[in-house]
This record gives C-alpha cells, structure tokens and sequence, in this order.
C-alpha cells in the first residue's frame, strides 16, 4: 500500500463506532460469519483450515505475529462497512476532505519566479469533488502516485492559487517526498 492508500485506511478506522473484536477466537468467529466457511478464511490469512478451527475453537490461544496481523487486518478491512461507506458518502457530496501533510512540492511557474520544490508542512481543505475523485480512484484501483495527482491537483486550486484568486499561472503542482500525509473525512 502506498501513502495515500494508508491515509484513508487510517481515516476509515477512526470512524468505527464500535471497536473490532480483539481476541483471536472472537476475530476468527467474526471472520467465519463474514466469508462462510474455515477454508475461506483460511484461503483469506494464509493457513489451513484445521488451523482456523483450533482458533474458533480456542485450542490455540496464539497465532504466529504474521498471521495476526493478516487477520487483524482482513476483520479491519471488513467492519463497519456502511459506517465507512455513509462517512465516504458524506465526504464526498458536502463535506469534503482535509488533507494534513508534510510533503516537497514543485510546480512549473511563469518565467521570473521561483519553482524550486520545497518542504512544506500543510493542512488544506478540499472540496467534496475532490474526496469524490480521490474515493472513485481508490475504489478503481488506482496507483499511489495518481491519487497523489489528484491530492495536488486539490492544493494547486486550493491552497496555491486560492481558488482563482492568484497564481493563476501555476501549473503542474506536484508532491514529493512525503514524510507524512493525514486524512480526514
């Protein structure tokens, strides 16, 4: 996963309403209910059948720290999808989404002025059509650097130009070297 892509994961689980089970047993039952059988949720974390059912069962009380992890993050991926959907939803039609980043931009200026990239730490507001293209993009499968496209496209407008307002010759904004990048919707 790239940058982006973590960014609106992490987004995504601040919104839970309620916290995933995190108990082995209970997280394995949880997967069980949600893909059908042992042998899809084994296919799912990458461990046999038989090994699923010690877990439901509660005979291993432990999984290897690998193998947590992918079922942590296979519950994570599946829980509250309609609360992430309705927050996604919102997001996109009013309330837009805030971007926190501490990134190198560049962009292509007039002549005369200075278009060296240069670290700098932001936090900008978009519009709900951009979280709109950034959720489309992501849901198509976008690459990393695409949505990033789309991100800096949202500051060029927002943040560089004003909204029209001025550096109406600015073109090509660009975000490079990010030390982090947050979302919020």
């Amino acid at each position: 996963m790239g940058e982006i892509e973590d960014a609106i994961e992490r987004a995504d689980r601040e919104a839970f309403t309620r916290q995933p089970p995190k108990t082995l047993k209970g997280q394995i039952s949880y997967l069980l209910k949600q893909l059908g059988s042992a042998k899809a949720v084994a296919q799912e974390i990458g461990v046999t059948a038989d090994s699923v059912n010690r877990y439901r069962r509660g005979a291993r009380k432990h999984a290897r720290a690998d193998v947590a992890a992918k079922i942590d993050d296979a519950v994570r991926q599946r829980w509250q999808p309609q609360v992430r959907k309705r927050r996604q939803k919102q997001a996109a039609a009013t309330g837009g989404i805030t971007v926190e980043t501490r990134a190198r931009f560049g962009y292509t200026a007039p002549i005369g002025t200075t278009d060296d990239g240069r670290f700098r730490r932001l936090t900008v507001h978009l519009p709900p059509a951009y979280a709109q293209r950034l959720f489309d993009a992501r849901n198509a499968g976008a690459s990393d650097q695409q949505m990033r496209g789309i991100i800096a496209e949202g500051f060029k407008d927002v943040y560089f130009q004003d909204s029209g307002g001025r550096a109406l010759g600015l073109s090509n904004v660009a975000i490079n070297d990010i030390d982090y990048l947050d979302l919020d919707f």
